[in-house]
């Protein structure tokens, strides 16, 4: 049987699974199969609540809380979250597509990102209704494996197929989900955190610093000479009493925990208030 058919009779069995349990897990296993992935997530960005697992694999030596603590907070720093949810972005990606080229310095990759198992990853970006979502994220878990142009050029292949089907699967949950959401709520938590005590150029850097955006970009996405934003993060780290990127992670995260839920509050407020 050539490539083509095996894989037209896989689809053809997953097709006959929309709307069950089945299906997300039949969809995955294509996937990694044609680009010859360990492993694969497929996350549900929807419109009531925050993110959610619609299907995982457990990683043999990882922590099953690795995801659960990705849902807490961790994923609105994530590359290809923003890449869909901020920049509009759909189809498939290579982390280092959307990734800064300093993400591996980031504290965002030291405290989670490096612990989830992947080497690399690559996402099959789903718009589903609105501003909801999924990002079928299959990976490498082998040391120094990566993902090839030719792996992206075969999912790429059949990525309108996949996303037609996910969005017929999908579309039932959605439609039941019509109010102001947790996750949107959750977006402008980011936007706000820092606003009690920070100037509205020093929340934009912090954030880009959070994002693991080194000093050079973030001059550049903000039009500011390196010296500025060296002189922004300088004055923003001594208003938020930390000394380090890796403070500055813990303190949104920390934050982030006690926030109230309102969005146009900002977190530390409430984080100070329990201390």
């Amino acid at each position: 049987m050539s490539k083509i058919s095996a894989i037209t009779t896989e689809f053809a069995r997953a097709i006959t699974q929309l709307g069950t349990d089945d299906f997300v897990p039949a969809i995955a296993s294509i996937l990694c199969d044609l680009a010859g992935a360990d492993d694969a997530t497929v996350i549900v960005y929807g419109q009531e609540e925050l993110p959610t697992i619609s299907f995982a694999r457990p990683l043999a030596g990882q922590p099953e809380s690795a995801l659960t603590t990705y849902l807490s907070g961790p994923f609105l720093l994530d590359p290809f979250y923003r890449a869909a949810a901020y920049d509009k972005q759909f189809g498939v990606f290579r982390l280092t597509d959307l990734a800064p080229s300093s993400f591996r310095s980031s504290e965002y990759y030291k405290n989670w990102y490096k612990n989830c198992g992947y080497e690399d990853e690559c996402g099959l970006l789903i718009h589903l209704a609105n501003d909801n979502f999924v990002n079928i994220s299959i990976g490498l878990t082998t040391g120094g494996a990566r993902f090839k142009k030719s792996d992206v050029k075969r999912l790429s292949g059949i990525y309108e197929l996949t996303a037609a089907l996910c969005q017929k699967h999908y579309l039932e949950v959605l439609e039941a989900q019509k109010h102001t959401t947790l996750r949107e709520r959750m977006h402008r938590s980011l936007a706000a955190f820092g606003a009690s005590v920070l100037t509205r150029r020093e929340r934009q850097v912090v954030e880009l610093v959070l994002l693991g955006h080194n000093t050079r970009l973030i001059a550049e996405k903000l039009g500011i000479s390196i010296e500025t934003v060296k002189l922004h993060r300088k004055h923003a780290y001594a208003k938020l009493d930390i000394s380090s990127q890796a403070e500055l992670f813990f303190l949104f995260m920390e934050a982030l925990s006690h926030w109230s839920g309102d969005p146009d509050t900002d977190p530390l407020i409430a984080y100070q208030g329990g201390l």
